[in-house]
C-alpha cells in the first residue's frame, strides 16, 4: 500500500509509522486517514506485535490542524473532520490489540497532541515542546478536555488548556502525558527498545490483557468526546472562531 504523507515499515515485529507532510505535519483528512489506515494495517497483520508513531520531519512531530481545514467551514463538515480524527482514530487505536508508542521530537500542538495521547506511551526528546493553542485563534482543544484533567488534575489542566502556553518535555512528564524523557537523538531508541520488550509477549495475551485494560479504563472516555465535539462543531462556525483563524493567517492580532 503506497501513502503519499507518511511512512510505513516493519523492524523487529513493530510496526513504525511516520508522519512525512512537510513542512510542519499538518493534519488534514488526507493525513488523518492514512494514519487511520496504517493503524488498522497494522492491526490487522499478525506479524506486527507493537506499533510506534512517529514523524519523518527533525524539528516537528504534528503541529495540529492544517488550518485550511477549518477556515470557513460549516458545522457539517467540521463534523466530519472530527469524527476521523476523534471518533475512529480514538476506536482504531482502542481496538488495536497490539500496545501503541508515539515518537515525539520538536513540537506537538493541538491535534498533534491528539495523535500522541492516542497511544499508550509516549516517549519525548529532551528538545519536544507540547501545547494546545486552540484558545488563541478561537476554537478549543475538544479531546483534551477530556484526557488531561484526568492525567493531570482537573486546576493543572485548566492552565495549559485555558492559556494556550507551551511547555517542554520535563513537564510533560510532570503532568503525566510522557512516559519517558530522552536526548533528541534517542528518541527512537528508546521507543524502539519498549516496543520490541512489548513484542517479545504473547500476542494473545497481549491482545486480551490490552482489551480488558482499554475497556476498564475507558468506559466513559468515548461519551466525554463526543459531548466535547459537538461543542467544537459549534465554536467553528462563530464570528469569534472565524476571525481568530483569519488573524492567525494573516499574521495580525485578532479582533474579539
Amino acid at each position: 500500500m503506497n501513502y503519499d504523507h507518511l511512512e510505513y515499515r516493519i523492524v523487529d515485529r513493530v510496526a513504525e509509522i511516520s508522519l512525512n507532510r512537510p513542512p510542519v505535519n499538518a493534519l488534514n483528512l488526507d493525513l488523518v486517514n492514512e494514519i487511520i489506515a496504517a493503524l488498522c494495517r497494522a492491526r490487522d497483520d499478525d506479524d506486527v506485535r507493537a506499533v510506534i508513531v512517529a514523524s519523518a520531519l527533525d524539528r516537528v512531530f504534528c503541529a495540529g490542524l492544517d488550518l485550511a481545514v477549518v477556515k470557513g467551514v460549516d458545522g457539517e463538515g467540521m463534523r466530519r473532520f472530527l469524527e476521523r480524527l476523534y471518533f475512529e482514530l480514538n476506536d482504531v487505536q482502542y481496538s488495536l490489540g497490539k500496545p501503541s508508542i508515539a515518537a515525539v521530537r520538536g513540537a506537538a500542538r493541538a491535534g498533534g497532541m491528539t495523535v500522541a495521547v492516542s497511544c499508550n506511551m509516549i516517549i519525548a526528546g529532551q528538545g519536544a515542546t507540547f501545547g494546545y493553542p486552540e484558545i488563541n485563534v478561537g476554537l478549543i482543544p475538544a479531546l483534551h478536555y477530556v484526557h488531561l484533567p484526568r492525567v493531570a488534575g482537573r486546576h493543572r489542566a485548566f492552565e495549559y488548556l485555558f492559556t494556550g502556553d507551551d511547555f517542554g518535555a520535563g513537564v510533560a512528564q510532570d503532568l503525566g502525558i510522557v512516559n519517558h524523557v530522552v536526548p533528541d537523538g534517542q528518541v527512537m531508541d528508546k521507543a524502539r527498545d519498549i516496543a520490541r520488550k512489548l513484542a517479545e509477549k504473547s500476542p494473545t495475551v497481549m491482545k486480551l490483557g490490552r482489551d480488558a485494560y482499554m475497556r476498564a479504563n475507558d468506559l466513559d472516555y468515548r461519551r466525554g468526546i463526543e459531548n466535547v465535539a459537538e461543542t467544537m462543531r459549534n465554536v467553528v462556525v462563530t464570528e469569534a472562531s472565524q476571525e481568530g483563524l483569519a488573524a492567525f493567517i494573516e499574521k495580525r492580532p485578532p479582533k474579539w
